[in-house]
């Protein structure tokens, strides 16, 4: 459920000021780009979708992926339900971490369920192989080396289909228990704490001719900067969690027309694809 959207709005600061950061890994000089890459400290820590965008959805964590990015000065606020994006200047606080560029405020309700890759319900052994097949050179579907949250689904239109997912900074193994437990003690009593998240939207569609079942994927990916904890607890009673989602405007592989439709796809009901509809 949308719960309010923002209108844009410029955040960040300039590189190589932010904490994070979008970048190209180049070739060796005179070749093109390599991997599209989010940047944590300088280092990468997420392999994104491949540029070509016929190339299947990808969010892959790599080794700068090893800390969470709280701000102290916002924990409390958080830890209840905000009633807008701008509610409390936490927008403004986490703006601090970003990239500088335009970005779209999404206040999102979600319940989210924890998915190890490779198990039921895994999107890249799932959804996306019944597109785009395993891997030709692997023969083995992406692997996301994490453990990732699935959260809602819906038709874009008949040749497309939206997948949400929360992509922790660290993964579930990290968190600790005694934090986790004291956010499960407060969902059990009705509270619906706030995670915050630099998000992303790629639609990729394969070639033609290759896929079983040929259609778009939009793959919305936040990326947590706070709120560890409270995903798994949520995930653990089964219970709603929000999500302040700053939207890279510019940074995924999608037109502003299709970051546009954002808000509105994402206040449709869930629904599940039929493959090969």
């Amino acid at each position: 459920m949308v719960i309010e959207s923002g209108t844009p709005r410029r955040l960040g600061l300039p590189a190589p000021e932010s904490q994070l950061r979008f970048d190209t890994e180049l070739q060796e000089i005179g070749g093109g780009p390599r991997r599209r890459l989010l940047m944590v400290d300088d280092e990468p820590a997420f392999e994104l979708s491949f540029y070509c965008g016929t190339c299947p959805f990808l969010f892959r964590r790599l080794e700068g992926a090893r800390e969470k990015l709280s701000l102290e000065g916002v924990q409390e606020r958080l830890t209840g339900a905000l009633d807008d994006p701008d509610d409390g200047g936490v927008i403004d606080a986490f703006g601090t971490l970003l990239p500088q560029g335009e970005y779209l405020p999404l206040l999102l309700s979600v319940e989210p369920r924890l998915v190890v890759p490779g198990t039921e319900g895994d999107y890249f052994s799932g959804e996306q192989v019944t597109t785009w097949g395993i891997d030709q050179f692997w023969g083995l579907p992406e692997y996301p080396h994490t453990p990732y949250y699935r959260t809602f689904e819906t038709v874009v239109d008949a040749d497309a289909h939206l997948y949400e997912f929360v992509v922790p900074m660290v993964p579930p193994t990290w968190n600790e228990r005694e934090r986790v437990e004291e956010y499960v003690t407060l969902m059990e009593r009705g509270t619906v704490p706030t995670a915050v998240a630099i998000s992303t939207l790629d639609v990729c569609e394969p070639a033609a001719g290759m896929p079983i079942d040929h259609y778009q994927h939009w793959g919305l990916t936040h990326f947590l900067l706070d709120g560890h904890h409270k995903l798994e607890a949520a995930a653990t009673v089964g219970g709603p969690v929000q999500i302040l989602s700053l939207l890279a405007l510019g940074e995924g592989l999608a037109g502003t027309e299709d970051c546009a439709r954002l808000p509105a796809l994402r206040a449709r009901p869930r629904s599940a694809r039929a493959s090969g509809t």
